[in-house]
């Protein structure tokens, strides 16, 4: 019975604890009048929200030191995998950058997220109940990455800089370069990020074939890879009276290249062994014009924007073993994109507020094998939105529907695609019971849909194969319907039990395949799948133990706590089981634990462990071993008055990160593992100006559409 009663008081003044010292910002309107914004509160590490979590990525060293990709891996309750793409408490993610939906998956967006180094990264949000003002193709859920920093009125710099190496078999190097210039006149304001990203990586792979009880190693790969990123984001604001016109171009060049030794057996019963040469080259440009404008009521917002992006993709494969090309793939994809949103408070219950607008976009696919076009993709979507918010006493409702109409249409060299032509309304609904400031109890439901990405459709192969594995896309794969369910109890943003159900008609899934000894991965559409997921997370304060309970209260009552400076232990753990029909499945757990402890000097030692239970399903595949399993170490220290940051990382000390799947009704099992043990270090350094008393001016790489809830940025 004493356990029962103390676990909720810890937790409770864990959150506490926490939540002390947080100060207000000062509002929009005071913001307003003296033409600047002071922000003075502090970010949250983890941030719960009632339809998004927040991480914090730029000021947590153990989340900033490597790639984009090795950082939301470590983020609790996210799983990200090379199999089925990533997903958030059970939801599938459409992954969007700085506001704007990325379009890529699968290996794609892993290499495009590998890419890209994490201390490019101020924050990310996962939208988990994205209302009738996002696109209904955001399907379960959106995870939004934002690398944008805050202007300031004064020339200012920032440079970072993170160096790695991995140790496992032998030393390979990593190293990323950023730079930061911003600054503001009278007449505009100017923001320009560059940056440079180089990564060797390893990777060992296996295939196997087991049937009656004899084992057959169709390959065993072992790959060398060398990824340099280059990227640069640009932006120039112009305030025109109340109204802003904001311009926005980013560039971001990949060039990657990997050596692959491979053998295995030949349906004959013979081996087979090659090495081969891979070259992959990608350029991604996105420009956006958005115009704000404001009214003299301040609760009016009207903007315009108009988007427009160009992917290219080239990959080449050729085998050095034998002097002839195997591969040679490109893709060329074109999206417009024009949208408007308008939103007022309005008398609804005891307050309001509507919100509506519309969007035209068209999108444009083209690949090509060896030279000569196999697939030419159109999309076209024009979509209206209508929201409503509401307020009575403790309650706050939201109501939304947003009506979308499809026109989808392609041909490969076998054929016309099968055609999407159809409209659909897609409502969403929320409610919230408030018990007092900062704990409540929510419920959601949204109907969303997920157009398959370009990666799927492509019938290329844009990844590594040899004679008994073989990689395709999927041209004629359908819409995914989602119905998705969620109630959350939160308490202080850092304390929360929730349950969620993703039920999905049409699924895009991976299947692995065998024909004999030839392995085909391939992308279907599966009729049904359910997904459940129970998940709760809460911090445990460490001076609980130290200074008990009673002056624990105390000091957290009188505000003595500052959330930087405290030791403690957040805990998080879900249970997820992916329902398919005729597949008998069972659940698996994530756990993640995150320790905080500051040593003497203030330096800050931060340890993170996550782990995947083993025996469950994901999707179509059954986890042999604990996947996912890592322990990291950081320490983190400032000088120079806060403008210098250092810090010291050590990733998956014990080596452990590795991926053993079998194959569901089949007789393949899968191995997969990275030099994931690394080690390195990470800077940070705000050039000093001689102006000690300018403010922040607001994000101008992209402007905050929702600024009082941290919302989705940019259009």
């Amino acid at each position: 019975m004493k356990t029962k009663i103390i676990i909720p008081v810890l937790c409770l003044s864990g959150i506490m604890s926490l939540k002390a010292q947080e100060k207000t910002q000062n509002s929009a309107d005071k913001a307003k009048q003296l033409n600047e914004i002071s922000v003075v509160s502090q970010r949250k590490a983890v941030e719960q929200k009632p339809d998004r979590t927040i991480f914090e990525i730029s000021s947590q060293s153990h989340l900033n030191s490597g790639s984009v990709l090795e950082g939301i891996k470590k983020l609790p309750g996210l799983v990200a995998s090379d199999l089925a793409g990533i997903m958030y408490q059970g939801k599938q993610l459409d992954v969007y950058m700085d506001g704007r939906p990325l379009n890529i998956s699968s290996n794609e967006l892993n290499s495009f997220l590998e890419g890209m180094p994490a201390n490019s990264v101020e924050r990310i949000e996962v939208i988990t109940q994205p209302g009738a003002e996002f696109p209904a193709t955001s399907g379960g859920a959106i995870l939004n990455i934002i690398t944008n920093k805050k202007a300031k009125n004064y020339l200012s710099a920032t440079y970072t800089n993170s160096t790695n190496a991995t140790s496992y078999e032998k030393l390979r190097f990593r190293t990323n370069n950023s730079l930061l210039l911003n600054s503001k006149n009278k007449l505009f304001g100017w923001q320009l990020n560059i940056g440079q990203n180089y990564m060797e990586r390893g990777m060992w792979s296996d295939v196997t074939k087991t049937e009656n009880n004899l084992a057959t190693i169709l390959t065993k790969n072992d790959a060398d890879r060398v990824n340099r990123n280059t990227f640069a984001k640009s932006a120039l604001t112009f305030d025109l009276g109340l109204d802003r016109l904001l311009l926005n171009y980013d560039v971001i060049y990949n060039k990657n290249n990997s050596y692959t030794k491979a053998f295995g057996t030949l349906p004959s019963s013979q081996t087979f062994e090659t090495f081969d040469k891979g070259d992959t080259k990608s350029i991604r440009q996105d420009a956006v014009a958005t115009y704000q404008k404001r009214f003299n009521d301040k609760t009016k917002k009207l903007d315009f924007a108009f988007n427009y992006n160009k992917f290219n993709t080239n990959f080449a494969l050729n085998s050095i073993t034998y002097n002839v090309p195997t591969l040679d793939n490109s893709s060329d994809q074109n999206l417009f994109n024009f949208k408007a949103d308008y939103s007022q408070s309005l008398k609804i219950l005891d307050d309001g507020k509507i919100s509506f607008g519309t969007l035209y976009e068209e999108m444009f696919f083209d690949t090509k094998n060896k030279g000569i076009a196999n697939l030419n993709y159109r999309r076209r979507t024009a979509a209206t939105y209508l929201e409503l918010q509401a307020t009575l006493k403790k309650f706050d409702f939201i109501v939304g529907a947003r009506g979308e109409d499809y026109d989808i249409s392609g041909k490969t060299t076998s054929g016309d695609l099968i055609p999407f032509k159809q409209y659909r309304i897609f409502p969403n609904a929320s409610a919230q019971y408030n018990f007092t400031k900062g704990i409540y109890f929510s419920v959601n439901y949204n109907n969303k849909i997920t157009l398959p990405s370009t990666s799927v459709l492509n019938p290329n192969n844009t990844n590594y194969q040899n004679p008994n594995v073989n990689y395709a896309g999927n041209p004629q794969l359908q819409p995914t319907i989602f119905n998705n369910y969620e109630a959350k109890m939160s308490a202080f943003d850092y304390a929360f039990v929730g349950y969620s159900l993703s039920s999905a008609k049409n699924q895009v899934v991976t299947r692995i395949t065998s024909n004999g000894n030839l392995v085909s991965n391939e992308n279907i559409n599966v009729p049904e799948m359910k997904i459940h997921t129970l998940n709760m997370g809460f911090p445990i304060p460490y001076m609980l133990f130290t200074k008990g309970l009673k002056e624990t209260m105390k000091m957290t009552s009188q505000g003595g706590v500052n959330p930087d400076k405290i030791n403690f232990l957040y805990v998080y753990a879900g249970r997820q089981l992916h329902q398919i029909p005729e597949v008998d499945a069972k659940s698996f757990w994530i756990l993640n634990f995150m320790s905080q402890i500051i040593l003497p000097s203030d330096i800050k030692f931060v340890v993170n462990y996550s782990h995947l239970t083993s025996g469950g399903n994901f999707q179509y595949f059954v986890a042999q071993k604990t996947f996912n399993e890592s322990l990291d170490v950081s320490f983190s220290k400032k000088f120079l008055q806060n403008q210098l940051t250092v810090s010291v990382n050590f990733d998956d000390i014990l080596n452990t990160n590795r991926m053993v799947f079998s194959s569901y009704a089949t007789p393949i099992s899968l191995y997969n593992k990275y030099d994931t043990r690394r080690f390195g270090f990470s800077i940070n350094y705000k050039l000093p100006t001689k102006n000690k008393l300018a403010k922040e001016a607001p994000n101008m790489l992209n402007k905050e559409k929702k600024e009082e809830n941290g919302g989705i940025i940019g259009n």
